[in-house]
C-alpha cells in the first residue's frame, strides 16, 4: 500500500490515558452537509464520553450555519439530553448549508460566538467539505481572535483562554466516498435501504417478466451501485469510476436477451447517478429504458430511489461504527496540543484510529481528479483494493463464460452447509458455484451437511441454478448439525465417486467437522484433498474469525426489535426489558447487539457475575430512571449464567423497582437466525466464498500428482477467516485458540468494546483505550484496501 506519511499521533496511550481529564473544557459538536444514518449515535457518544470525562458538552444546531448565528443555537447538552437518539436517523440537532461560513466575516461571528462559551474543542461530523471548512477555521482562528480583540468584542483575557481551537472530524456520508477510512457513517445504512428496495422489486418484476432500472445516489463515487450490484446479483451496473467502453448497449442488451431465453424473469440494472460512459456522456436510467425497450421490447420501468437512501433508521453497523467514532472523538481532543494537526477518526478494520484530516482530504480530491482526466484505472485503485475486489468479484459473478472461454479441468468441488442455518449461506454458495464454474471446475450441492453427504445426497450445481439465491435466507441445501466421525466410511465412499475438494460453510461443527475429516486422513486416503471452511454462524464463534456470516443480520433483528420494544413504552409509565439473546456461550450478539441497541447492562458468560453486581446493576438503573429517562434495556447471553436465568432477573428487576418502574421480558429465540441476510452478510459471504474457491484452484493444481489429487499437508485443511483486516487462510487445527467445552475462542475482540457500552450507559468504570483497540494509530493515509463491506 502507497500513501503519504502523517506525524505519529500517540506515543504511549496506555499511560496517557490515565491523565486525560475534560474537567474545565467545553467540547461542541454539530453535523454539517447532508444527513447520513448514525449521525446522531456519533452525537450521542460524544456528549456522553464528554461528560465522563468531566468536560461542558454544548450542542449547535443547524451546523455551521448555527455556529455564524450563535444565540439558541448553542446550546449546553446534558446526559438525558441524547437519551432515545441512538435509533434515530437523520440529524437531530439539525444540518444546513452555510454560505457565510464560506467568507471570513462568517468565520468571525462563528469563534465570537464560541469564545463567548469559552468552547474551544470542535467536533465536525460531515463530508469532506465540511471538515475542510473546519481546518480553514482552525487555521484562521489566531487571527480571528486578534481581530475580535481589536474591535473590543473580547478582551485579552478572553483570548488568552480561548487562544487554541482544536478539531476532529468524523465522515457521516451515505457515499462513502472519503479516503482514509474503510466505511463512512450512514453507508451501511444506505446499503440496507436499497437492498430493501430491490428485494420488493424483484417480487413484482418476477410476477411480469419485467426489467427494472434502478438509480441509486452516488454523484462522483460507485460505492453503492456497485455494493448493492454484487449484493443483490443486478445483471448489469453502471458507475462514475468504470464507464462502459463503446458498444456497451449491443452488449448488455444480449445478456438480457440470454436471460430471457434461459426463462429467468427478471432482469435488474443498477445505475449510479453520477454514471457516465467512456465520452463522459451522462447515462441516464431511462436512456438505458429506451434502449431496452426499442431494441428487445421488455416491458421495463424505472425506479429513482433518491432520499429514501438517506432515510430510516440506522443499521446495527452503523450504530456500532458512530458509537465508537464518537468516543475516539473526544479522546483525541483532550489529548489535542497546538501541534497536533486536525484529525479525521476513522475505521480501519476493526480499529478507531486517528489520521490527519487534511492529507485524507487531499487523498480523496485526488480520486476526483483522475477521473476528470479520464484516467479511470487509477480512480478505481485510489478508492482502495476492496473497491476493486467488489468490481472484479461483481463481474467475476455476473458474466458467464462460454464453454471454449472455460479452463479445462477435471476437478469436481463440493460445497455443503453445516451447522444452524445463517443468513447469508445461499449467497456464498451461489458465489461458490459460479467462482468455481469460472475456474473450469465441476461443482456439487450436498444436501443436508454432514449427513447428506454420508447418504449421497449429491447433485451436480449448474451457473442458472443459484439465480437468485443471494436475497434467500436460511439455507437452500438443508444444513443439519451432524458432525463426520460417525459416517467416515460412508463420507469417504462419496468422496471416492464425487469428490476433489470440500467447501465447507457453517458454524462451530463445521469446524469441528473439518477437524474430524483432516484428522482422519491417516486412516482414508479420500480425504487427503484440499478442504476448506467459511465462518456461518449467527453466534459469530468461530475461531480464527473476527466475523461470521449471518452475525450482522442477526444484530440488525436485535436491533430492531429492541428499537420496537422500547417504543412500545412510549407514553406509559417508566419500563424496564430484560431481552435474552442467542449466542450459546458467546456474548458477542448480547455485547454488540446492547451497544447498538443502547442497553444499561449486558450479561454475558465470558464476565462472570454475581448477586451484588446483579444488585449494583438494579440501583444504578433506578437511578437513572428518577431522572427524565424513561425505559431501560437489559440484555442476557442465553448462556451467561444456569442460576441467574432471565425469569430470575426479570423477578429480581420487578422485585427491585417496584414503586419505580415495571418490567417485561422477551426472548428472541430463532427470529435472530431467520429473515434475508443485510446487505454486510451478502456482500462479505460473496467475496469470501469467492476466494476460498480461488483458493481450492491453486491447491488442485498445486496437488495434482501422478493422475489424481493428494493432499495431507496442514494448509491443505483451513479454514479462511477475517482477521483484523484481512482474509486470511489459517489450518484448521485451531486446538490452542479454541475453548472447545463452550465452543468459543479463547481471544475474542469484541470483549473489548464492553468498557465503551457501559460508559454510554453512565456507569464508572475503569477504561484502558489502548485495550479497548480504540488508539492504535495509524500514521499514512492510504487507499482503503480493507473493508468488510
Amino acid at each position: 500500500r502507497s500513501g503519504m506519511a502523517g506525524p505519529p499521533m500517540r506515543q504511549d496511550s496506555r499511560k496517557f490515558f490515565e491523565n486525560l481529564s475534560g474537567a474545565g473544557k467545553s467540547i461542541a459538536v454539530l453535523t454539517s452537509g447532508g444527513d447520513a444514518q448514525g449521525m446522531n449515535g456519533a452525537v450521542r457518544a460524544v456528549v456522553r464520553m464528554g461528560i465522563y470525562v468531566g468536560a461542558k458538552v454544548y450542542f449547535i444546531h443547524e451546523g455551521y450555519q448555527g455556529m455564524v448565528d450563535g444565540g439558541n443555537n448553542i446550546k449546553e447538552a446534558k446526559w438525558e439530553s441524547v437519551s432515545s437518539m441512538l435509533q434515530v436517523g437523520g440529524t437531530v440537532i439539525g444540518s444546513a448549508r452555510c454560505k457565510e461560513f464560506r467568507t471570513r466575516e462568517g468565520r468571525l461571528k462563528a469563534a465570537h460566538n464560541l469564545v463567548q462559551r469559552s468552547i474551544t474543542n470542535l467536533c465536525v461530523i460531515g463530508g469532506d467539505g465540511s471538515l475542510t471548512g473546519a481546518n480553514l477555521f482552525r487555521e484562521e482562528w489566531s487571527g480571528l481572535l486578534d481581530e475580535l480583540l481589536r474591535t473590543g468584542l473580547i478582551n485579552e483575557k478572553e483570548a488568552q483562554s480561548n487562544s487554541e481551537l482544536h478539531i476532529v472530524g468524523m465522515v457521516g456520508s451515505i457515499d462513502n466516498d472519503f479516503c482514509g477510512t474503510d466505511m463512512t457513517i450512514g453507508t451501511d445504512s444506505a446499503l440496507h435501504r436499497i437492498i430493501e428496495v430491490v428485494d420488493a422489486i424483484m417480487t413484482t418484476a418476477q410476477s411480469h417478466q419485467r426489467t427494472f432500472v434502478l438509480e441509486v445516489m452516488g454523484r462522483h463515487c460507485g460505492y453503492l451501485a456497485l455494493v448493492s450490484a454484487l449484493a443483490c446479483g443486478a445483471d448489469w451496473v453502471f458507475i462514475p469510476e468504470m464507464p462502459p467502453s463503446d458498444g456497451w448497449e449491443d452488449s448488455m442488451c444480449q445478456k438480457l436477451s440470454e436471460n430471457r431465453a434461459e426463462r429467468k424473469r427478471l432482469n435488474i440494472i443498477i445505475v449510479a447517478e453520477g454514471a457516465i460512459d467512456c465520452h463522459n456522456k451522462a447515462i441516464t436510467p431511462d436512456y438505458i429504458k429506451d434502449l431496452v425497450v426499442s431494441r428487445l421490447g421488455f416491458d421495463t420501468r424505472v425506479t429513482i430511489l433518491g432520499h429514501v437512501q438517506r432515510g430510516g433508521t440506522p443499521s446495527a453497523f452503523d450504530r456500532i461504527l458512530a458509537s465508537r467514532m464518537g468516543v475516539e472523538a473526544v479522546l483525541a481532543l483532550l489529548e489535542a496540543s497546538a501541534t497536533t494537526p486536525a484529525c479525521v477518526v476513522s475505521l480501519v478494520g476493526n480499529q478507531a484510529v486517528r489520521l490527519p484530516l487534511m492529507e485524507c482530504v487531499q487523498m480523496t480530491q485526488e480520486v476526483q481528479k483522475a477521473m476528470d482526466e479520464k484516467k479511470f484505472e487509477e480512480a478505481v485503485r485510489l478508492r482502495g483494493r476492496s473497491f476493486e475486489n467488489n468490481l472484479v468479484t461483481y463481474r467475476l459473478l455476473s458474466f458467464r463464460k462460454t464453454d471454449s472461454e472455460l479452463p479445462s479441468s477435471s476437478f469436481n468441488v463440493a460445497v455443503l452447509n453445516v451447522g444452524a442455518p445463517a443468513a447469508g449461506m445461499n449467497a456464498a454458495v451461489r458465489s461458490a458455484v459460479r467462482v468455481g464454474i469460472a475456474e473450469g471446475h465441476r461443482m456439487f450441492a450436498v444436501n443436508d451437511g454432514f449427513e447428506g453427504l454420508s447418504k449421497g445426497q449429491i447433485k451436480e450445481i449448474k451457473w442458472g441454478d443459484v439465480g437468485g439465491w443471494t436475497g434467500q435466507g436460511g439455507s437452500l441445501l438443508g444444513t443439519k448439525r451432524t458432525l463426520p466421525g460417525k459416517h467416515l466410511d460412508e463420507i469417504a465412499n462419496q468422496f471416492r465417486i464425487h469428490n476433489n475438494a470440500l467447501l465447507v460453510i457453517g458454524g462451530f461443527e463445521a469446524f469441528m467437522g473439518l477437524l474430524e475429516l483432516s484428522a482422519a486422513r491417516d486412516r482414508y486416503n479420500e480425504f487427503c484433498v484440499p478442504m476448506v471452511m467459511v465462518p456461518a454462524t449467527v453466534s459469530n464463534n468461530v475461531p480464527g474469525s473476527d466475523l461470521s456470516i449471518g452475525s450482522d443480520t442477526a444484530l440488525n433483528a436485535i436491533t430492531d426489535t429492541c428499537d420496537r420494544i422500547k417504543q412500545s413504552a412510549s407514553g406509559t409509565k417508566r419500563r424496564v426489558f430484560i431481552i435474552e439473546t442467542m449466542g450459546g456461550y458467546c456474548g458477542y450478539l448480547a455485547t454488540v447487539g446492547g451497544l447498538a441497541a443502547g442497553a444499561d447492562t449486558v450479561y454475558i458468560h465470558e464476565e462472570p457475575f454475581d448477586i451484588r453486581d446483579l444488585q449494583a446493576n438494579v440501583e444504578h438503573l433506578t437511578e437513572k430512571m428518577k431522572t427524565s429517562i424513561q425505559r431501560g434495556l437489559v440484555l442476557r447471553n442465553e448462556n451467561c449464567n444456569e442460576n441467574f436465568t432471565t425469569d430470575f432477573i426479570y423477578q429480581l428487576y420487578s422485585e427491585e423497582g417496584r414503586g419505580v418502574f415495571d418490567c417485561r421480558k422477551n426472548i428472541l429465540g430463532h427470529m435472530q437466525q431467520g429473515g434475508a441476510p443485510s446487505p454486510f452478510d451478502r456482500n462479505f459471504s460473496t467475496k469470501i466464498a469467492a476466494k476460498a474457491v480461488q483458493w481450492i484452484s491453486e491447491k488442485l493444481t498445486d496437488c495434482y500428482k501422478g493422475g489424481r489429487v493428494f493432499a495431507n499437508s496442514d494448509d491443505s485443511a483451513c479454514l479462511l477467516g477475517m482477521r483484523r483486516r484481512a482474509l486470511v487462510f489459517q489450518p484448521v487445527a485451531l486446538r490452542d485458540e479454541t475453548d472447545f467445552v463452550h465452543r468459543v475462542p479463547k481471544d475474542q475482540w469484541w470483549l473489548k468494546l464492553r468498557p465503551l457500552m457501559k460508559i454510554l450507559a453512565k456507569y464508572k468504570t475503569s477504561y484502558d483505550v489502548s485495550d479497548a483497540g480504540q488508539l492504535e494509530h495509524v500514521t499514512r493515509v492510504r487507499p482503503r484496501d480493507s473493508k468488510t463491506l
